[in-house]
């Protein structure tokens, strides 16, 4: 099991014609969603996230209406002061994301999640793998950059590719 994030990055970056190719061949593919999953459980149970939480630091995390109503109650703030202090506009797409500084999320602190009982959804089914809406195969879009910084989705992916010999 490979967790060594500059190792990850530097293999992911190797791999991404790969990986896309391998995406292409599980969209046209039938393949157990439920084993694919059963593969993310069994390596989610063997990586700790709190000692990487490389996902907090490089990703956006888009927030919905929902979440904002989660994260202003569990915070004790109006919406709008929520709105304010804790969000932002993507630079690319212009999403509402929550708000990021040197570090990455705003509230990552030392590894851990200082919201983690109020996070977003996108967080708490981060990354992807094991809860999500649609099959895994329709996801897949995801993926393939995040095998570049989360050790969970390049040893997924690395791992399924040889279950069903894919090269």
């Amino acid at each position: 099991m490979l967790t060594d994030l500059v190792q990850i990055a530097r293999i992911g970056r190797q791999k991404r014609d790969e990986n896309f190719r391998f995406r292409a061949y599980l969209k046209n593919h039938r393949h157990s969603d439920r084993r694919l999953r059963r593969f993310g459980e069994e390596i989610q149970a063997q990586i700790d996230c709190t000692k990487c939480a490389n996902c907090c630091r490089v990703t956006e995390t888009e927030i919905s209406e929902r979440d904002i109503e989660k994260l202003s109650k569990f915070l004790g703030v109006t919406r709008d002061e929520f709105l304010r202090d804790y969000t932002m506009r993507a630079p690319l797409d212009n999403e509402l994301i929550l708000k990021r500084d040197a570090n990455g999320c705003v509230f990552l602190k030392d590894n851990l999640c200082s919201v983690y009982e109020g996070r977003p959804n996108n967080c708490a089914n981060f990354p992807h793998l094991v809860r999500g809406e649609g099959s895994i195969a329709s996801r897949m879009w995801q993926f393939v950059d995040r095998t570049n910084y989360c050790p969970i989705v390049y040893n997924w992916m690395e791992k399924v590719k040889d279950d069903i010999g894919f090269r």
